[in-house]
């Protein structure tokens, strides 16, 4: 009797297993919930980065899809859902390429999520040539650089989410380039028209990506009938702020106030940080105020915000002393705090160093807002990702992803620069 009940039991339990494998079989075959744009945005479990791949000093030289796929792991494996790019041109087919890369990574793996916000480059007639720039009118090229975009969406609509019409498209400070707002107003009109006819998903947000002031959080001289008709045009607001390069251009906030020139370098530094991120802080209450003042409610996400970690220029040791690893640092953990915690989301600048975009100068900044440099190591902003091992089994150029200083962080801080009351001269 007793061997009976032995066998028995072994066969319930063999049946119960099998029940189970086939229960875990069906629910790991059923395809992902489709998530949009606002189920992404504004959710701190969907972590948001700029993203450029290029490695060489020129985009001549364009990453390869296994670089790529390389690039999308690690940027997983920190957390990151949904990552930015910058155009989509066609002598440089990076987006595209990446896109591909993530829908193969998907294919390989069906646990494996990013989302992308796809940038189109928008400039002015005669931008980049030996002519003179027409802020009036706009590039020729503009509207092939919009049906690109367009063709990518419809090809990749589980991956791309949003649509950005331009890249500091409006600023007045972008010289080379800058368009007024209606030439960005009409192209997002083109796209929510898109929307309406079904040739794109409704689902699929369009913004335009550019400075604080651009939207309206800076000089009246930006406050325009035609701004006001694409803030209650698009989407929602992608705003970029650079407390770091305002360092430079709007020191105040940043000099050593005369009250604390008593306190330890150390102490000097993290409360310049803290400055720096209420200076955030207030870029993006100007905007929302702006916003609110013209009768509009739009969520408004963050599409740029970063910090660089070398610089011989304005931010470096002759300059505002803002450039190191440990400032960096701060201010990763602090916007990526804050943003999280208020339901913002925060593209933050960038995921990679980049050499390509001053070339001719390893140092400058430009070359060196990445939270990984081009070795392949992580800066101090992540080194809690490697204590953690997240990146265990991964690689870039060969390299295992391990700590910069070699994870001491006393060599760290002999590097930290202390911000002055006054500049050197």
């Amino acid at each position: 009797m007793k061997a009976n009940f032995i066998i028995i039991s072994a066969l319930f339990s063999m049946i119960f297993n099998l029940a189970c494998n086939k229960i875990k079989k069906v629910e790991m075959s059923k395809p992902k919930a489709i998530l949009t744009a606002a189920q992404i945005l504004g959710n701190p479990n969907f972590l948001a980065i700029s993203y450029g791949g290029y490695r060489e000093i020129s985009r001549d030289v364009q990453p390869t899809i296994s670089q790529l796929k390389e690039d999308m792991r690690i940027l997983s494996a920190m957390g990151i859902k949904i990552i930015r790019t910058y155009n989509v041109q066609a002598k440089l087919p990076h987006a595209s390429n990446v896109l591909k890369a993530i829908s193969e990574l998907k294919k390989e793996d069906s646990g494996f999520e990013m989302y992308v916000m796809l940038g189109a480059w928008i400039d002015c007639l005669n931008a980049w040539t030996n002519k003179k720039p027409n802020h009036e009118l706009e590039s020729l090229q503009n509207s092939n650089e919009i049906e690109r975009a367009v063709m990518l969406a419809k090809q990749y609509p589980d991956i791309v989410k949003v649509i950005a019409v331009g890249n500091e498209a409006m600023v007045k400070w972008a010289s080379s380039y800058f368009v007024q707002p209606k030439v960005i107003l009409k192209w997002v009109n083109h796209l929510q028209d898109l929307k309406v006819r079904g040739e794109l998903s409704k689902d699929l947000w369009i913004t335009s990506s550019d400075d604080f002031s651009s939207w309206g959080g800076g000089d009246s001289i930006y406050h325009t009938e035609d701004l006001e008709d694409l803030i209650k045009a698009v989407d929602y607001i992608s705003m970029h702020t650079y407390p770091y390069h305002n360092t430079h251009y709007n020191p105040a906030f940043w000099k050593t106030p005369n009250d604390i020139k008593n306190d330890t370098d150390k102490e000097k530094i993290d409360q310049a940080m803290l400055r720096a991120l209420n200076f955030t802080k207030n870029q993006y209450k100007a905007v929302s105020d702006y916003v609110k003042s013209i009768g509009v409610k739009k969520p408004i996400h963050i599409g740029e915000t970063g910090w660089a970690t070398i610089s011989n220029g304005h931010y470096g040791a002759n300059g505002s002393r803002a450039t190191d690893e440990y400032k960096q640092g701060l201010y990763y953990k602090s916007v990526r705090n804050w943003s999280n915690k208020n339901n913002i989301t925060c593209f933050y600048f960038e995921a990679f160093d980049e050499q390509w975009k001053d070339s001719n100068n390893p140092k400058g900044s430009e070359n060196n807002f990445g939270l990984i440099n081009l070795d392949g190591e992580a800066k101090f902003s992540i080194w809690n990702l490697v204590d953690n091992k997240n990146f265990i089994g991964l690689t870039r150029n060969g390299n295992s992803i391990i700590k910069t200083f070699k994870g001491d962080k006393e060599a760290l801080m002999q590097t930290t620069l202390v911000p002055n009351t006054e500049y050197i001269k």
